[in-house]
């Protein structure tokens, strides 16, 4: 099987067409993936995390799949910095301050209880675009300000400061679930990130 078959035999058994993330997306995902455990940044039973800031902040945008038993365990809603966009993210900077999202590869950290509860450290991969996600406390946390009971009461949904959050309900599932070596990959199909992403194109 090459490496463009895995791709679409994983694709297509992870439903993830019916789930909302484009084949785009989700190749550059596992390309990046592949590469980071060949250089072992991440561990062999470690999770993919896709948040993909292409799409609606309405809509289930993060999957967290399980790449050894080839299931997503987790589509779930997920918030980016209010300095990115209102409805769709369309700014990102590694800046700190910015209060906006960083594009790239991640690989998370360990634990914290913070002013969110339990929140997950991020280690951002890639120079000039989110190596500075340490420094500017980007976490993966719980929010109250997303999820499912917005739409039902057609709210807006929340923003961050920067982080990834995800609803409050589900988070110490995804945070204890990815902690410790797994990828988090933060897309948007943004030319300067896609041409600029060594992990991508070296």
């Amino acid at each position: 099987m090459t490496s463009y078959d895995e791709l679409i035999y994983l694709y297509n058994s992870l439903e993830l067409k019916q789930k909302g993330l484009s084949l785009r997306a989700f190749e550059y995902a596992f390309k990046g993936y592949r590469r980071l455990r060949q250089r072992k940044i991440i561990d062999e039973q470690a999770y993919l995390a896709i948040c993909d800031f292409s799409q609606s902040s309405a809509n289930r945008r993060m999957y967290v799949v399980d790449m050894v038993n080839c299931r997503t365990v987790v589509n779930t809603f997920v918030a980016h910095g209010r300095n990115s966009g209102g409805e769709y993210a369309r700014r990102f900077s590694n800046r700190p301050k910015s209060l906006q999202s960083s594009l790239g590869f991640y690989v998370t950290k360990g634990t914290y209880y913070g002013e969110h509860g339990l929140s997950l450290k991020m280690a951002g991969l890639e120079k000039g675009f989110n190596d500075k996600a340490m420094r500017r406390r980007i976490v993966v946390h719980g929010a109250n300000y997303i999820g499912e009971e917005w739409l039902q009461n057609g709210k807006a949904m929340g923003r961050s400061y920067g982080c990834p959050a995800v609803p409050k309900e589900e988070s110490e599932q995804i945070i204890n679930m990815i902690k410790n070596g797994s990828c988090i990959f933060i897309y948007h199909p943004s030319r300067s990130y896609l041409r600029g992403s060594k992990i991508l194109n070296d």
